[in-house]
Formats: C-alpha cells, structure tokens, sequence
C-alpha cells in the first residue's frame, strides 16, 4: 500500500434509493488507500450493492458523504450486466471502449475477443466485463461480486488480477458473499448489517 494516500474515503454515508423512501445502508465510514482491497461482506439486504452505488453516484446519498483524492477516476462493475441479446457488440470493442488492453486476458478470452459478446458463455462474458473494469483507466475499482459465473480458473485469474491491479496503485471495493474469496484477496474486511 501507497503510505497515507485514501484514495477514497466515506464518511458517516447514509444511503438508499428514493423509491424505497429512505436509507437501505449506514452510517458507514472507512478509507481505502492505494495499493489495498477491501472487501465488503454481509447478509442480502446489508446494502452492500446499495454502498457501491451510492460511491459511483447511482444512489441517493441521505447523509455523510464520499470524498475521492483529487483527479482520482472511478471504475465500476456492477453485478447485474446489461442484456446484450441482439448487440453486435465484441470482446474487442468493449475493451476499447473501456480503454482497458486485452494483455494480461487468458489465452481463451483473447481468441474470441473478435466475437459478439451475446454468443460467449456467462462466465467468459463476466471475466471480459471484469477485465475492462480491472484494466480500464481509473484508480478506484468497485466490484460488486465479481466472482458470479466464473469457474475456478476464472476465480484464479480474477484474484490474480485484483493482486496486480493493487499493486500498481489502484484502491479496490470488492463486494462478494465468498468468504473464502474475500479472506484470499483482500487486506481488510468490513462487515455491513
């Protein structure tokens, strides 16, 4: 870790959805330095999604607030993908889109970047939609469960990527039910609810 640069701090964050009428999470407060993983973990209904929405600015903020390190970029994968039934979008162009590079995918992603991403396997779409969050510009990484629809050698590369990604700087917020996951990859845990 980067000595005392948080590169994102929340602050007595209170947050929901205004439909719902009020606040589904708080008050929540830590600090995510460069260089860490911090994993949120808790029971459904904590507010944990709820957390990382209210971070990216998709929630509503009730109380307290978020503060990023000046110039600090946000990346964010949430855990519900857009339906991509009928897009003609590729592996390819979502990476550039992202500006993430397809260097450092495995060798069975990168032979089918050329292909429409309706035609991959739920978890070969997921590790590509983890890979442009992961690899995009930006020094604060949100994950919201990121392990969903991958195989065990997609739960390796992903906690080999998170490891790499951490130790080039970025601060990450890794939402997961997998404990044992959490315990492998992150350097503290935070419980919610």
């Amino acid at each position: 870790m980067s000595g005392d640069l948080s590169l994102l701090a929340v602050d007595r964050l209170c947050a929901g959805w205004s439909r719902s009428g009020g606040p589904v999470v708080g008050p929540v407060s830590f600090a995510v330095q460069g260089g860490e993983i911090l994993g949120l973990a808790g029971p459904n209904g904590a507010g944990k999604s709820t957390l990382l929405a209210a971070i990216s600015g998709a929630a509503q903020v009730f109380s307290g607030g978020v503060t990023l390190a000046p110039g600090a970029r946000l990346a964010l994968q949430m855990q519900q993908t857009p339906e991509l039934s009928g897009i003609p979008l590729s592996g390819s162009e979502l990476l550039r889109l992202t500006g993430a590079p397809a260097t450092g995918l495995p060798p069975y992603l990168q032979r089918r970047l050329f292909e429409r991403l309706d035609r991959l396997s739920g978890g070969q779409r997921q590790c590509l939609h983890l890979w442009a969050c992961l690899d995009a510009p930006g020094e604060v990484v949100l994950l919201d469960e990121p392990t969903n629809n991958l195989d065990p050698a997609g739960v390796e590369f992903l906690a080999t990527a998170l490891r790499q990604r951490a130790a080039q700087g970025a601060a990450i917020v890794l939402v997961s039910h997998d404990g044992e996951f959490l315990a492998a990859v992150c350097h503290r845990i935070e419980r919610l609810g």
